[in-house]
């Protein structure tokens, strides 16, 4: 456990002996609601005496620890100094019904809200948000933190053109080392080294046959508790597959586990990619009329991209290697963000594939704009 991580427990028992009960209306003018989720709701509200917009996170009681709920508020409020990391105000209170935090409002939506499905974002815009991230994490990491959840929903926008994001939602951060559950869930941001805890009671589809087939009795399963140590690598795959996500509107696979074929596509290249033993630097001289390796940003010999998984077919060869990096199925060689930053500032997408993309974009754009003018005309404005 670091200094960071004692610190925060220390803190967290501290608030809990004076926390203040308030009335929400009282002191602030809710305005609106900015996201609801499993954890309960954040709400867009004005301080009656200052005027300053805030981000309200409501926390219901019944479903929420008051050392859950304090440890995020204290790590949001002392540790996420970072400018990409959504941080707490210092206003902190319960009611009857809920715990309640105060934080930095992100008055332009999140990230979800302008990836446009099979299309994502300008490469540019992409890179930007990247950039931003990779020093949140590194943040986070280097305090001896995990996020753990990394997504579009809790990457929020200070400006429409992602100049400026912040990552927030700390509700799933562990110190690093920590001991917990291994949770396989189906999606693609799920880690490959998850996959050993599939068919668990706390995963989130019901376990599967040695086949991939459902087992309707799942009773007959019984599978013990799989125990994993928290480690950063966790946020740099999710880092990975939100890229993915910006930059192509869909996901590489619909989730990674051993029977997804476009999973399955995917490890099949990077076996291909990666050889034998890095570590041995042991490499075969290609046959006459291969392609020759290149060579990365730091001058190491590269394999032969001569092929690629077909869902990475509209990335360049710096592309490729971000995700490869990135997407390591093996944690312990999985890149760390701040090495992803070595890749920023050339293109990651095809020019023939960035035109298509571009004009898609141009097509949405247009129609998105006649339906408003006709929405405006159904109203009888100008």
């Amino acid at each position: 456990m670091t200094t960071s991580t004692k610190l925060l427990e220390e803190m967290c028992h501290l608030r809990a002996q004076s926390l203040a009960a308030m009335d929400t209306s009282e002191h602030f003018k809710v305005l609106k609601v900015l996201g609801e989720g499993s954890y309960g709701k954040v709400m867009l509200a004005v301080h009656r005496k200052r005027g300053t917009p805030m981000a309200l996170k409501f926390f219901p009681r019944e479903s929420t620890s008051l050392f859950s709920f304090l440890r995020e508020y204290n790590l949001s409020l002392s540790f996420c100094t970072h400018p990409s990391l959504t941080r707490a105000l210092g206003i902190a209170y319960s009611t009857p019904s809920h715990y309640i935090f105060a934080q930095q409002a992100s008055l332009f939506g999140d990230l979800f809200d302008i990836i446009t499905p099979e299309v994502g974002m300008e490469e540019d815009c992409c890179q930007r948000v990247v950039s931003q991230l990779c020093g949140a994490l590194s943040h986070l990491h280097s305090l001896g933190f995990v996020h753990r959840d990394v997504k579009p929903e809790n990457v929020f926008l200070c400006d429409s053109a992602c100049r400026w994001v912040k990552l927030g939602d700390f509700g799933m951060v562990k110190a690093r080392g920590t001991r917990i559950p291994e949770v396989w869930y189906s999606s693609p941001y799920c880690t490959p080294e998850a996959e050993i805890a599939r068919g668990n009671d706390d995963s989130w589809n019901s376990p599967n046959d040695e086949n991939g087939n459902f087992q309707e009795d799942a009773k007959k399963i019984k599978k013990q508790r799989v125990w994993t140590s928290v480690e950063p690598s966790t946020d740099s795959w999710a880092l990975g597959i939100l890229t993915y996500a910006m930059l192509t509107g869909s996901h590489p696979w619909a989730e990674t586990a051993s029977d997804c074929c476009s999973y399955i596509k995917y490890r099949d290249w990077f076996d291909r990619e990666n050889g034998p033993n890095d570590e041995l630097d042991v490499w075969e001289e290609p046959p006459t009329g291969r392609t020759q390796r290149s060579t990365d940003l730091n001058g190491n010999r590269q394999k032969d991209h001569s092929s690629v998984a077909p869902q990475f077919a509209c990335f360049t060869q710096l592309g490729c290697s971000f995700f490869q990096s990135l997407l390591d199925p093996r944690p312990e060689l999985r890149g760390c963000p701040e090495d992803a930053l070595s890749y920023l500032g050339d293109n990651w997408i095809m020019e023939k594939d960035r035109v298509r993309l571009e004009k898609e974009r141009k097509k949405i754009s247009e129609k998105s704009a006649i339906k408003s003018m006709k929405e405006k005309e159904g109203r009888g404005e100008r």
